[in-house]
């Protein structure tokens, strides 16, 4: 059985950027205007340790859907789950009702080009991300 925190490097984070970081590192973003405004309405597949994307699908109401089924994942949990998404303090927060045991994970992003970007959560796990319409 997968617990929370496996869970969470299958779905740690969804994210999108429209600009291109300059520069050789990317900056966090940390306008709530701006992060509202990439992730809603948009699909972001992370990349998973295992290999393929795993897509999350964040709706301009708030609702964040995560679907796992392609990747195999039903044995182990619940394979899609919806929850909700927002920003806080620059950075974009989720929760769903099983996953991550219900809590709240929080992320920071910061774009590296115009479809892609790299995330860290609170919690220390990072990765990467790709966006598309």
């Amino acid at each position: 059985m997968i617990d929370g925190s496996t869970l969470a490097r299958f779905a740690g984070a969804a994210f999108l950027t429209v600009g291109v970081a300059t520069g050789a590192q990317a900056e966090w973003l940390q306008s709530e205007r701006e992060i509202r405004s990439l992730v809603s309405g948009k699909r972001v597949y992370l990349k998973v340790p295992l290999g393929g994307e795993f897509p999350l699908y964040y709706a301009p109401s708030g609702k964040v859907t995560g679907d796992g089924s392609a990747l195999g994942l039903a044995k182990h949990f619940a394979p899609r789950e919806t929850g909700r998404w927002w920003v806080s303090a620059g950075k974009l927060c989720q929760q769903f009702p099983s996953w991550y045991d219900g809590d709240t994970k929080c992320f920071q992003l910061a774009p590296t080009d115009e479809t892609r970007l790299r995330w860290r959560r609170d919690d220390g796990y990072s990765g990467q991300a790709r966006i598309a319409n």
